[in-house]
C-alpha cells in the first residue's frame, strides 16, 4: 500500500538492509523478524520513528510494533523487500538461541499466522452459540448448521493449517506439512476407530490403547487428531529431515515426484505408529498438569497469570501459554487457563481512559483515544508501548487490575469453549456450546467490571503529568510569552549546517526529531547536557543522552557508519553512565572514516521534540564544545 511505503522503507533500512534478514512474521500488533545480526540494527531510530510504537527484543525475535495496521505495513515491507510470505529470505544460518527461546520462537513461527482466522472463526462459533441460547436458531436449522460449518472448518482441519505453518517454520516442502495434517484428519482414519479392536496394548495403565489396524503387522494405536497441535508439528519437523536425507540420494532427474514420495511412505506411518500416540500422551499430560495446578487454588492461579499477562506479552512469553489453551480445548473441551487473562485488557483500557480524563498534555491525549478503542478489542500493545509502560507505575496498575480481574474468573471456575474473538468479543468464548449455558458471560462482566473500576480508580487517583502545568505566580513577561526550559549545549566542534544537507531523509525531513547538523573538525563528542548516556550503539556511531529535565538528544556520527562495525570509533563512557556536560563520550578517526568512504556530517536532534512547544536553532555558523547549540522551549 502506498500509504505505508515510506515507512515499510525506513523500517526495512534500519533493521540493517534486507540482506540482514533472515525471515519475517507478524502476529496482531508487530512485525516479528529473525535477523541475522541485530547490532546492525538501528534500534533507538526505530523507537523514535513516526508509524512504529517501540521495538523490543525477545525469543531470538527483532519485533516492531506497528500497532492495529500492522498487517498492512507487513504487506507492504513484504513487496518493498522481496521477502516471502511468512517465511526466510533465504537458507543463511540463524543466530544461536537457547532452548526456551528456541521453543518460544517456533511455537510463534507456527501459530501466529493463524491467530486473525482462528480468532474470526471461533468469535462465528461464539455468536452461533448465542443465538442458539436466545433461540434464534435450532441445531438442525440451514443457518446453524453454515455458520458452524464456518466456525468449525478451521479448528477441526487443525492439523492441515498448522502443518503448513510448520513446513514454513522448519524450511521444508509446505505440502508435505499439509499431506502430513490431512492424513491424520481423512475421514476413513477416523472411521476405523468405531469397530471393534482386536486387541489392546499398556493394560493397566494410564496410557491403555485399543488396536483397531496394523501396518504391515505392526500394531497402530488410532487416535482422534481433529483440532490437535503438537503431532503435527512434530511429525513435519522429522518429515523435514527426512526429505532432506531422502534429497542427498534420490537423482535430480526424478526427484520431483520420489523425492514426496518416499518422505510420506516414511513418516507418514512413523507418524501413526510413533509420534502421533507419544506427541498426544504428552498433550493430554500437559493438559492434565495446566488442570491440576488451577485446581491446587483458582483463585492464585488467576491472580498470578492474570496479573503477570501483560507482562509476558512484553517479553512474548505468552507464547508458551497459548498451545496449552489450545491443548486443553483439544482435550478437554474446555479452557480455564486463557481465560484467566481475560480482564488483563480490560484494566489496561481503564488506565488509559483514567490517564485521558486526567492529563493536560494534548499529545498523550490524541494517543489516549486510538489505544482505548483499539484496547477495547482486546489490542493493547500500544497503550502498554506507547502509554503506560513508559509511566512505569501505571503499568503496574494495569497489572493489578488484571490479577484482580484473574482472581475473580478464577473464584468463579470461568472456562473458555472456543479461542474466539479478543476484548469485547471475548465474552462469546464463555457460552458453553453444548447447553447454551451463559453463566459463564455474566461472571465474565463482573471481573472486568470490577478490574476496570480498580485499574481507572488506582490510576486517576495515582497519575500526574510527566511535566505537571505549574501556576504562574505573576511573572512578568515582556515581548516574547514563551519559556526556555534548557538549553543544549554542543557536542562538537565544526560548521554548523542545516538537517536538509543530511544524506538521510529520516534526518533531513525531521521525522526524528528537530535540530541541527554539524560537520565536525575535531574527532571528538562531549556531551551537551548533564544526564545520563541512555544508548550507545554497539558500533558506537551514534549515541543518545537523556538530560536531567528530560530531553533526548540523538548524536549520529555521520550517515551508514554502522558499516564500520565500530573501527575507528572508540567510546570513553558506557551506556548508563551519569554524565556531565563537556564530558567525552567519544573519539572517532575523521580521516579514517572518510577513508573508509563515508561522510562525517553529524546530525544532533531531540528526539522527543513533539514534547515541547519549539526547539530553537543557535544563529551561528561555527561552533565549539560546550557553546548553546539548540534551546528547549515550554
Amino acid at each position: 500500500m502506498k500509504k505505508y511505503e515510506e515507512l515499510a522503507k525506513k523500517i526495512i533500512e534500519n533493521i540493517g538492509g534486507k540482506e540482514n534478514v533472515n525471515s519475517l512474521t507478524h502476529c496482531i500488533t508487530r512485525l516479528r523478524f529473525k535477523l541475522k545480526d541485530v547490532n546492525k540494527a538501528n534500534t533507538e531510530v526505530l523507537k523514535n520513528m513516526d508509524g512504529i510504537v517501540t521495538v523490543i527484543k525477545s525469543g531470538g525475535q527483532y519485533q516492531v510494533v506497528i500497532g492495529n495496521h500492522v498487517s498492512d505495513v507487513y504487506s507492504t515491507v513484504l513487496e518493498i523487500g522481496n521477502f516471502q510470505a511468512e517465511g526466510g529470505l533465504n537458507d543463511e544460518k540463524e543466530e544461536k538461541m537457547n532452548l526456551f527461546n528456541k521453543f518460544i520462537d517456533i511455537i510463534s513461527g507456527v501459530f501466529a499466522p493463524t491467530l486473525g482466522v482462528l480468532a474470526a472463526t471461533g468469535m462465528l462459533k461464539g455468536f452461533n452459540s448465542l443465538f442458539l441460547a436466545l433461540g434464534w436458531l435450532t441445531m438442525d436449522s440451514g443457518t446453524y448448521q453454515i455458520l458452524q460449518a464456518i466456525g468449525d472448518s478451521l479448528f477441526y482441519f487443525f492439523p492441515i493449517f498448522l502443518g503448513y505453518n510448520a513446513s514454513k517454520k522448519f524450511k521444508t516442502s509446505t505440502y508435505l506439512g499439509m499431506v502430513i495434517g490431512a492424513a491424520l484428519v481423512y475421514p476413513s482414519i477416523l472411521g476405523l476407530m468405531s469397530g471393534a479392536p482386536l486387541y489392546t496394548l499398556f493394560e493397566g495403565t494410564m496410557f491403555k490403547s485399543p488396536v483397531h489396524v496394523t501396518f504391515l503387522g505392526i500394531p497402530v494405536i488410532l487416535m482422534n487428531y481433529t483440532s490437535s497441535v503438537i503431532p503435527v508439528v512434530v511429525a513435519t519437523y522429522f518429515g523435514g529431515k527426512i526429505e532432506k536425507f531422502f534429497a542427498k540420494i534420490i537423482p535430480d532427474v526424478v526427484k520431483t515426484f520420489l523425492l514426496p514420495l518416499f518422505t510420506l511412505l516414511v513418516i507418514v506411518p512413523l507418524t501413526f505408529i510413533v509420534i502421533g500416540p507419544i506427541t498426544t500422551w504428552a498433550s493430554q499430560i500437559i493438559g492434565t498438569a495446566s488442570v491440576s495446578i488451577y485446581n491446587f487454588s483458582p483463585i492464585i492461579a488467576g491472580i498470578l497469570i492474570g496479573g503477570l499477562w501483560q507482562v509476558f506479552v512484553i517479553f512474548g512469553l505468552h507464547w508458551g501459554l497459548i498451545p496449552v489453551g489450545i491443548l486443553n480445548l483439544t482435550t478437554l473441551g474446555s479452557d480455564t487457563l486463557l481465560a484467566l487473562t481475560f480482564a488483563a485488557s480490560f484494566a489496561q483500557t481503564a488506565v488509559i481512559m483514567a490517564i485521558f480524563i486526567r492529563t493536560k498534555n494534548k499529545k498523550l491525549k490524541s494517543l489516549a483515544i486510538p489505544s482505548i478503542v483499539s484496547g477495547f478489542f482486546g489490542v493493547t500493545e500500544p497503550a502498554i508501548y506507547g502509554i503506560t509502560l513508559p509511566r512505569i507505575k501505571m503499568f503496574v496498575i494495569s497489572c493489578i487490575g488484571g490479577a484482580v480481574g484473574g482472581g475473580i474468573i478464577g473464584l468463579t471456575s470461568i472456562k473458555g469453549y472456543q479461542l474466539g474473538g479478543l476484548g469485547v468479543f471475548g465474552f462469546f468464548n464463555f457460552i458453553n456450546p453444548v447447553n447454551g449455558d451463559t453463566s459463564g458471560v455474566t461472571s465474565g462482566l463482573i471481573a472486568v467490571g470490577v478490574s476496570m473500576a480498580i485499574s481507572f480508580g488506582l490510576a486517576f487517583i495515582a497519575y500526574k503529568d510527566d511535566e505537571p502545568v505549574k501556576e504562574t505566580k505573576k511573572i512578568e513577561v515582556t515581548k516574547n510569552p514563551l519559556m526556555t526550559k534548557e538549553v543544549i549545549g554542543s557536542p562538537l566542534t565544526g560548521e554548523i549546517l542545516p538537517l536538509s544537507q543530511v544524506k538521510d531523509d529520516a534526518f533531513a525531513q525531521g521525522a526524528l526529531g528537530k535540530g541541527l547538523a554539524i560537520l565536525p573538525s575535531e574527532g571528538k563528542i562531549v556531551s551537551p547536557v548533564d544526564g545520563i548516556l541512555t544508548t550507545l550503539f554497539p558500533t558506537y556511531h551514534a549515541l543518545g543522552v537523556t538530560s536531567n529535565s528530560g530531553a533526548e538528544i540523538l548524536i549520529h556520527v555521520g550517515m551508514d557508519t554502522i558499516k564500520l562495525e565500530g573501527k575507528h570509533f572508540t567510546a570513553k563512557a558506557k551506556q548508563g553512565d551519569a554524565v556531565k556536560k563537556g564530558q567525552v563520550l567519544l573519539e572517532f578517526d575523521i580521516e579514517g572514516i572518510i577513508g573508509a568512504g563515508y561522510e562525517v556530517i553529524t546530525p544532533v536532534i531531540i528526539t522527543n521534540s513533539n514534547d515541547y512547544l519549539d526547539v530553537v536553532e543557535t544563529s551561528s555558523s561555527d561552533i565549539t564544545f560546550g557553546e548553546n547549540l539548540l534551546k528547549v522551549i515550554i
